[in-house]
């Protein structure tokens, strides 16, 4: 009876363990952020985590979104443009206090997370501090991308 018992409990643990980090009922997009164009940033990524995030809230569905930025893509996340080549990109410029707005409300309202590639912003000279505060520095974009995935995020590419 011991044994039985024994068994059973080990066979519950490690079914706990086995399942502890998947959310039942969880649907997790995992955005790969590369492009430089502000209009597929603002269709394809905006526009695409706020329709997705209502369609799942009607389902009453969790919708959690974790966007990976690099590429091309790291001049829109940056709060002070000074000292950079993007400095002198006269539709960034123009357009930026309208995407951070856009950044701030998914951060915000819709939970979602902007990771950083670390080894592009050091080859790009990029600092952190010069990146809006929301933003989290990953080791590179292929890490993050693979523990995103391995977290059961599902992959969407935006690129050019």
């Amino acid at each position: 009876m011991k044994k039985t018992i024994y068994i059973l409990m080990m066979i519950m643990m490690s079914t706990s363990i086995l399942f502890a980090d998947n959310e039942v009922g969880v649907k997790k997009a995992l955005y790969d952020l590369t492009t430089g164009n502000i209009k597929i940033v603002q269709k394809k990524l905006i526009h695409n985590i706020i329709s997705n995030t209502e369609y799942y809230k009607t389902k009453h569905e969790q919708f959690k979104v974790r966007v990976v930025v690099h590429g091309d893509a790291y001049k829109f996340f940056m709060e002070d443009l000074n000292n950079t080549a993007y400095a002198f990109q006269p539709i960034l410029v123009k357009n930026k206090k309208k995407l951070q707005k856009a950044f701030n409300e998914l951060v915000n309202d819709y939970n979602v997370e902007f990771w950083v590639c670390g080894a592009g912003m050091k080859h790009h000279n990029l600092k952190k501090e010069a990146f809006y505060p929301f933003i989290t520095v990953v080791h590179n974009a292929m890490t993050g991308l693979i523990d995103a995935q391995n977290d059961g995020y599902a992959y969407v590419p935006i690129a050019k």
